[in-house]
């Protein structure tokens, strides 16, 4: 048990520092991922579906919100551990946020990895995770499994 207790921190930090071989040799950097977040929610702000609904929740917060998804997306990529958010209840209640508009949103991520990605592996892996993501967050926020119940189907 203590062997467990002691090789725990060695072995978070080779899955970090894995994970930052990785992105460095994908050409993924923090100031990348600081600019592919201002530059996708720039993109996001201005968009006629998605602008509204973000808007609406983060007007007056959005430094806050930059700053935290840069945080979050700098963990994901390197493994730091340092996001504790809480992203699906971050996303519940968030007014007129409906399902169709996960796929916009992976579109603009997608355009916007396309233009600023340093490498088709970084434009791979972040794709991938946001495509993740969007599916964790959208069977969280919308999923009711009583829909799949096979008795309710039959009619």
């Amino acid at each position: 048990m203590d062997n467990d207790i002691q090789g725990r921190p060695a072995h978070v930090a080779a899955i970090r520092e894995r994970a930052e071989a990785e992105m460095r040799a994908m050409g993924v950097d923090e100031a990348f991922i600081g600019r592919l977040v201002e530059t996708f929610y720039g993109r996001v702000l201005a968009h006629p579906d998605l602008g509204p609904v973000f808007d609406a929740r983060l007007s007056g917060r959005w430094p806050e919100h930059l700053e935290k998804m840069k945080s979050f997306w700098s963990a994901v990529a390197f493994r730091s551990g340092a996001y504790g958010g809480k992203p699906v209840q971050a996303h519940t209640g968030v007014a007129d946020l409906t399902p169709d508009l996960f796929p916009k949103w992976l579109a603009l991520f997608a355009a916007t990895l396309d233009d600023i990605a340093p490498s088709p592996e970084a434009k791979a892996w972040f794709m991938a995770t946001a495509e993740r993501i969007a599916k964790s967050l959208t069977l969280s926020l919308f999923y009711n499994p009583a829909l799949d119940d096979p008795a309710k189907k039959a009619g």
